[in-house]
């Protein structure tokens, strides 16, 4: 009897601790997005290969419609380039300061889109994407901001034209990075006049 108490007492307590560890990390998971703010000014510091990477894995674990995943990434580290990118690609002045951008693109061929009015479910795609990046870059201390590109066509050609971007790949949106000499406090940015229930009205 004695024996089996102790077991009990055991799975009960390594049971107690597993939930609290789920719930520790689901509230981690949360915390970070509810705390990440836009940050456009950064320090001299770089961020690391294995930083992008994480950050380029991350982005490629978002949803897809059909699972098409018709992202594609530019890393940009040239210091010439994030400069011309800031002066031309206007208002994206944080990329010249970044010390990475990462350009999300999506490539619009047939392989990687559907057919008829379901082909524009790229933007979602790519915005799940650039989500992530953001997330995942806050995630390890990092600051970025989210420029937008696309649907502006002058930006969009702009970018085909410093980045040597193919007609049938779109650049969808930049995403500079670095650390932040900024400190910003996240806002509280819940509305319940927004929410509504089973119904519009």
């Amino acid at each position: 009897m004695v024996y089996v108490a102790i077991v009990l007492l055991i799975v009960a307590v390594l049971g107690f601790y597993l939930m609290r560890s789920k719930t520790v990390v689901n509230k981690e998971a949360v915390q970070n997005i509810m705390t990440r703010t836009s940050i456009r000014d950064y320090t001299n510091d770089s961020v690391g290969d294995d930083i992008v990477e994480t950050i380029l894995r991350a982005a490629m674990a978002a949803p897809s419609a059909g699972n098409k995943r018709p992202w594609a990434f530019i890393v940009v580290r040239n210091v010439s380039l994030l400069h011309s990118i800031a002066a031309q690609v206007r208002p994206h002045e944080p990329v010249g300061g970044a010390s990475v951008a990462i350009v999300v693109c999506a490539d619009t061929s047939d392989a990687k889109t559907f057919e008829g009015e379901g082909k524009m479910f790229w933007v979602q795609d790519c915005s799940a994407a650039t989500q992530n990046i953001l997330l995942a870059a806050h995630a390890q201390r990092l600051g970025a901001v989210w420029c937008g590109v696309y649907p502006l066509e002058e930006r969009c050609n702009l970018l085909r034209d410093l980045l040597d971007i193919p007609q049938n790949v779109v650049p969808f949106s930049i995403v500079a990075i670095g650390y932040p000499r900024e400190d910003k406090k996240p806002q509280d940015k819940w509305d319940s006049s927004l929410v509504r229930q089973n119904k519009w009205y």
